[in-house]
């Protein structure tokens, strides 16, 4: 099963620790686990689309 940090543009892999990580500049460690374990967020607030073909689509 997937969440929305698999498609979040702030979901980065470090090719060194070779795993993804969560890059927003404004989460820390008490609102990631609010996330990722079902806590107060039902959406995060720091997501941001990764797909760059959104904004095409649109104008389509």
């Amino acid at each position: 099963m997937t969440n929305q940090c698999d498609f979040c543009g702030n979901y980065v892999y470090d090719e060194e620790e070779e795993c993804y990580y969560c890059a927003a500049s404004g989460m820390d460690e008490d609102d990631y686990a609010r996330l990722m374990y079902g806590g107060s967020f039902s959406t995060c607030p720091f997501y941001i689309s990764g797909d760059e073909y959104k904004i095409v689509r649109h104008q389509m």
